[in-house]
């Protein structure tokens, strides 16, 4: 297979700095990510050779080897398996790299790579993150208001009761991996002109756990999980609104075989109110008011989020008005300030009129001197 150039990979030029070489990769990575890309075997290759390309380039020894020399200056025995896929530098070798400058799965990329499992180095060996979970939880729009409080029942991986999660049967024993003697990695020592090179790879045989189960538990099957569920209690602050989330860790699926818990996503869903209508920490409701008592002015009994609230219509009020009610809104995501309630009068015509309401109706056109403007004139305060 011709291998492109390493620049070229990345989309940069000769005299990019370091930070743009990261910038250029983390970029590609996360687009060929193979958790972004399950069973796409183009979009592995496109990833591994992205991940070749940055560990020659952010290397201030193997970089200016390979402006000089090309490819033939970081072969693969002079780097310890960065310098092609027939030199080794396998899937693996990429996430590790991608895993170690970026943070993994555990680190900030659960968003974007969903489950948030992975795995890590713990006591020289590796263990597997579980699953963060999603729940939608859905708020009416008095419980985001002021904030509440909400159980959660949660249906997850937990640890498994038969073998405490250790993935043995009752009575036996993790054997020692004989393929790596328990270190979790297999090493591989090449020496060239440059001296002497390492390369470390997950052990295939235990994936980097250093033991393996020759008698899995019959309840879990080695994996150490078992179904179950748990209730959970989540504060929901004010303010909050939909695509909204809360991350309580170490709440979601348990890691396998004793490995470390992933988180629960509280996804927030806010709900139409058959009321008020949202507008930030601002809420709209609309007051139908006869015209009658639009003109001779009343006052009325309106609903708020904390009760009832009498609002005040002076004489000759337009329909379409607008009052505000100070503080009567949603408190604010951050602080204890609150929004606004907003009122807006909706004139409301009777639909149906005996001969004597109708004949009122005629005789109070004729004695009233005002009269509706022109079309286009502005007619609301």
């Amino acid at each position: 297979m011709t291998k492109r150039d390493y620049y070229e990979v990345l989309g940069i030029g000769r005299d990019a700095s370091t930070d743009e070489v990261k910038k250029a990769y983390r970029k590609l990575a996360l687009k060929y990510h193979p958790d972004r890309n399950p069973g796409d075997k183009e979009a592995e290759e496109k990833f591994k050779e992205a991940t070749e390309a940055y560990e020659i380039l952010r290397d201030d020894e193997k970089r200016p080897q390979y402006n000089q020399f090309g490819h033939a200056g970081v072969s693969s025995a002079e780097t310890g398996g960065f310098g092609g896929y027939s030199g080794g530098f396998d899937l693996s070798d990429a996430l590790r790299a991608f895993m170690r400058d970026f943070g993994g799965f555990g680190g900030g990329f659960e968003s974007l790579f969903g489950s948030g499992s992975g795995a890590r180095r713990r006591g020289g060996r590796t263990v597997f993150r579980g699953n963060n979970l999603k729940v939608m939880l859905k708020l009416s729009l008095r419980e985001v208001a002021k904030g509440t409080k909400k159980k959660i029942k949660v249906t997850k991986l937990v640890t498994c009761s038969v073998c405490k999660g250790s993935g043995a049967k009752s009575g036996s024993d993790k054997q020692t991996c004989p393929a790596c003697n328990g270190a979790g990695e297999i090493r591989q020592v090449s020496r060239s002109l440059f001296g002497q090179f390492v390369k470390i790879s997950t052990c295939p045989s235990c994936r980097g756990e250093g033991n393996i189960i020759t008698d899995p538990c019959a309840d879990c099957g080695g994996d150490g999980r078992s179904r179950g569920s748990k209730s959970i209690e989540v504060q929901i602050p004010s303010g909050v609104t939909s695509g909204n989330y809360i991350t309580l860790e170490g709440q979601g699926d348990t890691g396998p075989r004793g490995g470390p818990p992933g988180d629960l996503i509280i996804l927030i869903e806010e709900l139409e109110d058959n009321v008020f209508e949202r507008h930030g920490d601002d809420i709209l409701c609309d007051l139908p008011v006869s015209f009658t008592k639009l003109a001779l002015g009343t006052k009325i009994e309106i609903p708020t989020l904390d009760g009832k609230a009498v609002l005040k219509i002076p004489p000759g009020t337009h329909s379409h008005k607008v009052f505000r009610l100070k503080g009567k809104g949603i408190q604010h995501l951050h602080s204890n300030r609150r929004g606004d309630q907003l009122i807006r009068l909706i004139a409301w015509t009777p639909q149906h009129m005996d001969k004597a309401a109708k004949a009122a109706f005629e005789e109070l056109e004729r004695k009233v001197k005002d009269r509706p403007p022109d079309c286009g004139k502005k007619i609301y305060d």
